[in-house]
């Protein structure tokens, strides 16, 4: 009998939402499915487990849906030192958008050693050698994408150095994968992988001659939320987090939680805030800092820009929430 995870749960009833609502191909749908779940039975499995119809469930006697050599990679963008010229962000809509090359600011491709195995990310701050805060950055289940690149740029532009990890450095780095395979791999190496990474990351950047020592706070979005919860948990030195739609932490966990944590959750998004009152609970019995808000009228992953979901008002008002939450921890 198949059985999900608590990442592989959250991330396929994700894309059956996609799929439901018209985001998302059937076929799509379905690779991601088996990339996550390693075969055509298991993924059978687990779409009938999140309530697909018998008509949406593959046969288990298709075959395995690879990726073509023609399609096996796929750039998504890649981080380099910035010059004279700026690139805009492809798909952006956000009046926060910053480009690269945005006047003011550094960027460039950083690798640091997580348990012996190199590291890579993006780093971008203000020009100068001032010192400031730091946050690290944790992207959704589609890798380290040019809008992630872009949200590091934002808090650069607003004195940060930020650091967006790529957390599938060790396959190769998402710009080199088959963009359906990405949520698969980042599942399969365990969220634990992925905080230790963080870890690292936070040792990285708290070294650094340009960041203020102790003033580094989290920030993650969809499944990058819920690993920065996971986070809160686990890395004391972290000043402020901030989860947007994320899944929970284990609740059994709750009080071990460090850092100011501020959640942020989408009104229609019933899958992930149906589970905040019980969050919220558990937070309101520990001595943790910490504020959940819902913001109206909106989806899961309206803030990021480049999808049909985003809602610029929402998405403008969480983001200045955000930065908020980090000046008054930080």
């Amino acid at each position: 009998m198949v059985q999900l995870e608590k990442f592989e749960k959250y991330l396929i009833e994700e894309f059956y939402d996609d799929f439901r609502s018209g985001e998302m191909s059937h076929t799509t749908f379905t690779r991601r499915v088996a990339f996550i779940m390693g075969s055509m039975t298991a993924a059978a499995g687990a779409m009938t487990l999140v309530g697909c119809t018998p008509e949406e469930v593959p046969r288990t006697t298709d075959p395995m849906p690879m990726p073509s050599p023609s399609s096996s990679v796929v750039s998504q963008g890649t981080a380099a030192t910035s010059g004279n010229a700026t690139t805009v962000v492809p798909n952006a809509k956000s009046p926060l958008s910053v480009p690269e090359g945005a006047a003011g600011l550094r960027t460039a491709t950083i690798t640091f050693d997580s348990g012996g195995t190199e590291i890579s990310g993006y780093l971008a701050r203000p020009e100068g050698g001032q010192k400031g805060p730091g946050v690290l950055i944790c992207h959704e289940n589609r890798g380290l994408t040019p809008h992630i690149q872009d949200v590091a740029r934002r808090f650069a532009k607003e004195g940060y150095a930020a650091l967006a990890l790529d957390l599938l450095s060790r396959e190769g780095g998402t710009a080199n994968m088959d963009p359906d395979a990405v949520p698969g791999a980042l599942t399969q190496a365990g969220a634990q992988r992925h905080v230790d990474d963080f870890k690292a990351a936070f040792e990285y950047l708290n070294g650094q001659e340009f960041v203020e020592e102790g003033r580094i706070a989290m920030i993650g979005f969809c499944f990058g939320g819920g690993i920065t919860w996971q986070a809160s948990t686990e890395i004391g030195g972290l000043k402020a987090t901030s989860a947007f739609y994320g899944p929970a932490p284990d609740l059994a966990k709750v009080p071990t939680i460090k850092p100011a944590v501020f959640g942020v959750y989408a009104e229609n998004d019933a899958r992930i805030t149906g589970a905040m009152p019980q969050l919220q609970e558990a937070l309101d019995k520990t001595s943790v800092k910490h504020q959940l808000k819902v913001y109206p009228g909106v989806d899961h992953a309206f803030h990021n820009d480049t999808s049909e979901r985003y809602v610029e008002a929402q998405a403008t008002a969480a983001w200045n929430d955000t930065l908020a939450w980090f000046k008054d921890n930080l």
